[in-house]
């Protein structure tokens, strides 16, 4: 199993960025430049909460991919966890952490997956896959965060 852990300061209150965090028209904004969208079944809009099963649609390294997956851990405003159902990994578990400090929220992605095809796999996360998706994290958070210091400043 690959671990990725990443973390971003957030200027806002904790509650704010957890619900902005967990809502699926503001994860595929943050991710337009993938196409990403959201397919049925599924929430297809607004906040995902404990038991919610999400689909994605979108292309990645030049590929269109599907991912389902169901939030399997939620307490708001602390944390919440989804991991894959169906899609291009063998396994994928993504836990998201906020907690509120003296400067605003402190925002960890882990991710943890298993690519399929064994070594082979393995060589992939390596050398494409890793770079790849701290890219597409760093993306998403940074969308978060201009939209959650936004709101917090209104």
């Amino acid at each position: 199993m690959t671990v990725l852990r990443t973390t971003t300061l957030v200027h806002a209150p904790a509650e704010l960025v957890f619900d902005l965090a967990r809502d699926v028209d503001e994860h595929t904004a943050g991710l337009a430049h993938t196409g990403e969208r959201t397919v049925a079944p599924g929430v297809r809009h607004g906040r995902l909460g404990f038991g919610d099963l999400v689909c994605f649609r979108a292309r990645h390294l030049g590929v269109r991919w599907r991912l389902e997956a169901w939030i399997v851990a939620f307490d708001r405003p602390h944390r919440f966890v989804d991991e894959q159902v169906r899609g291009p990994f063998a396994a994928l578990r993504h836990s998201h952490t906020f907690v509120a400090t003296g400067a605003g929220t402190l925002v960890t992605d882990e991710i943890a997956w298993t690519s399929p095809a064994g070594p082979l796999g393995v060589l992939v996360d390596g050398v494409i896959l890793r770079g790849y998706l701290l890219r597409v994290l760093t993306a998403r958070n940074a969308h978060l965060k201009r939209r959650a210091e936004v709101l917090a400043r209104r």
